[in-house]
């Protein structure tokens, strides 16, 4: 009985020692396990450590190079507002020198306006005052063919007009005798009718010039007259004394000899020889050579 006892004991004693062998191999287990997995975890996070200092050196490195570059466009950006201050300074210095010129052009345009519109005045003045002058011109051209309508139907006078230049042509026979400078009595009468009508024209000079043939003079009367230029200086000079002798000022008459060289007509004919001896009394303005 005792030994059964004692048999069981150890039996006891022997479960319960198995027992506690086998809760110790188990908490054993689980330990190795969560060893294996926290080697496993420390794997992983030392791999993601690695990774996440990698990517952490990257981005500081893309930090660095976004911090120069960020500095660089701070500078360019400063250099711009430096720039556009010069550039706005500029601008308004040209916008000012612009503006000044346009100021003065406007200024140039409206003076050159007045001076036109004065101008245009003037011209109209000068036109009108033309226009009368034609007129009186035209006046005395009438008044002259009226009264020497008869040496002109005879052909001893022609009178014509261009340009506001007005000439009395005469042949030299109504005026002179053959050889002779002198204005001779008939001569003057034919001068008084001219005279009626010209002492009214008191704007006009009165050019009164000699013309002959191409017949050179000869014998005794080349003592008195060399040649044509003579003759015909004689004749001009003589008719405007005659013409100064009868209240035309002296002021506007003047006299010219031409000879023999300011023909009209052929000296080959008696007819245009004729023709080529005369005196013209031509009007001009006063201003004109």
């Amino acid at each position: 009985m005792m030994r059964r006892f004692a048999f069981l004991v150890m039996l006891a004693l022997a479960a319960a020692s198995l027992s506690g062998c086998l809760v110790k191999e188990s908490t054993y287990l689980k330990k190795v396990e969560e060893a294996d997995g926290l080697t496993k975890d420390l794997s992983a996070l030392r791999d993601k450590y690695k990774a996440l200092s990698e990517e952490n050196g990257q981005l500081k490195t893309q930090l660095a190079a976004l911090k120069d570059e960020a500095a660089g466009l701070a500078k360019d950006k400063e250099k711009l507002t430096t720039d556009n201050k010069e550039l706005e300074k500029v601008l308004k210095a040209k916008s000012d020198t612009l503006s000044q010129n346009v100021a003065d052009l406007r200024q140039q345009v409206a003076d050159l306006q007045s001076e036109n519109d004065q101008l245009k005045g003037d011209i109209a003045n000068l036109q009108k005052a033309k226009e009368e002058k034609v007129r009186e011109v035209s006046k005395t051209y009438e008044d002259l063919l009226d009264r020497m309508k008869g040496e002109i139907a005879q052909g001893q006078v022609t009178i014509s007009e261009l340009k506001g230049k007005l000439t009395v042509n005469m042949v030299d026979a109504i005026l002179f005798d053959s050889g002779k400078a002198e204005v001779k009595p008939a001569g003057m009468e034919v001068l008084s009718k001219v005279v009626d009508i010209l002492k009214d024209v008191k704007d006009k000079a009165i050019r009164i010039e000699g013309h002959t043939d191409n017949v050179q003079i000869v014998g005794n009367l080349t003592k008195k007259f060399p040649t044509n230029w003579e003759l015909s200086a004689a004749r001009a000079i003589n008719v405007a004394r005659y013409l100064q002798s009868q209240g035309l000022s002296p002021e506007n008459l003047s006299a010219v000899a031409y000879g023999e060289y300011r023909p009209v007509a052929s000296n080959d004919t008696e007819e245009g020889k004729a023709k080529n001896r005369r005196i013209e009394i031509i009007l001009i303005p006063k201003d004109a050579p």
